[in-house]
């Protein structure tokens, strides 16, 4: 990412938030102003224990709700780059909660880019999910709205524009709520609830999570979705990788729920480019367009169309963990020893 001097964060105290704020401070010095930008004052507090204003004078932790245009209208002033990572992400609280859920993951962004427009940030790097291809949840179904907000947002005609993008990419090692941290302290109990015994998951550590986004942020021409090449992993092998001696108990995937993460659906592959880390999900051309966006971005990126019948699932992936490979990168992510399994 090319040196930003003043970067915003939403739902900055989240899993990702804390992580890229970490990597921020840790990588660029020259950082005039970074703002944790969330709701939750008590996990503000929190994570300024562990990136304090005092030996970080660039950190502002701002207290906003995206719900809130006026708050981020105020939050915004003089900011040059935006990465989004607010959420209601929890599949079943979305189901039970449904308008809550809109009004955050939909209302919400489109409230940013309403106050990105008017506050003339430069770049605009927006946290999607796997549930957004092939939408079957409410949850997935916002995020997809959300998508679709920003890549419009990207071929509105106004002055000065974001370049707006959008990362998708599905549960990452070690975040809050989900199956490594649940399983590690499920065993405690000698039994682990498994969803469904096939159930297959794409893997991403928090790192590559945030490399991902340094790069949208740094090559986005606007309105791409941007899609990692991860491996796969089976649901089973992570019991089995942290706690071989447990029993399994089949307790059935919730509404909202895949066997399998989708991310990219053969409706997108005649706008989907192969790059040598990542996919790229074309934009639609404007109805004023003289060139075609995928020869653009093509020669922009670098990249190459895919297969007319493509798709990019975790359960058809060719690259898999094994269980030891799991254990590594249990064990890199969240220092987490397995002798005692």
């Amino acid at each position: 990412m090319r040196n930003p001097t003043t970067v915003l964060v939403t739902g900055g105290t989240g899993s990702f938030g804390q992580e890229f704020v970490g990597t921020l401070l840790a990588r660029y010095p020259h950082l005039t102003r970074l703002v944790v930008f969330s709701r939750d004052e008590q996990k503000q507090y929190e994570m300024s224990q562990l990136f304090s204003p005092t030996q970080y004078p660039c950190l502002r932790y701002v207290i906003g709700d995206v719900r809130d245009k006026d708050r981020l209208l105020d939050a915004l002033q003089g900011i040059e780059m935006v990465v989004h990572a607010a959420a209601m992400k929890h599949v079943h609280i979305a189901e039970y909660n449904p308008f809550e859920c809109v009004k955050t993951n939909i209302l919400g962004a489109q409230n940013l880019i309403e106050a990105c427009i008017e506050r003339g940030v430069q770049r605009v790097v927006a946290l999607s999910t796997d549930k957004a291809a092939n939408a079957t949840g409410l949850y997935g179904a916002t995020k997809l709205c959300a998508d679709k907000l920003f890549i419009s947002a990207s071929l509105a005609e106004v002055s000065p524009k974001p370049i707006f993008s959008v990362v998708r990419y599905g549960n990452v090692v070690g975040a809050r709520g989900s199956v490594i941290p649940f399983f590690i302290e499920k065993r405690k109990e000698g039994v682990l609830p498994i969803t469904h015994p096939d159930m297959t998951r794409f893997s991403i550590t928090p790192q590559q999570g945030i490399d991902l986004v340094l790069f949208a942020l740094e090559r986005a021409l606007g309105g791409e979705i941007f899609v990692p090449k991860l491996p796969s992993y089976r649901i089973l092998d992570v019991a089995q990788a942290i706690a071989p001696d447990c029993e399994h108990r089949i307790v059935g995937i919730r509404q909202g729920e895949k066997i399998h993460e989708e991310m990219i659906m053969p409706t997108d592959a005649l706008s989907t480019l192969e790059l040598e880390k990542h996919y790229v999900i074309v934009p639609p051309e404007p109805y004023y367009s003289t060139t075609s966006n995928m020869t653009r971005y093509a020669e922009h990126h670098g990249g190459k169309p895919v297969a007319t019948d493509f798709a990019y699932t975790s359960g058809e992936n060719t690259d898999w963990l094994s269980i030891e490979g799991l254990r590594q990168v249990m064990q890199e992510v969240l220092k987490f020893s397995l002798a005692s399994s």
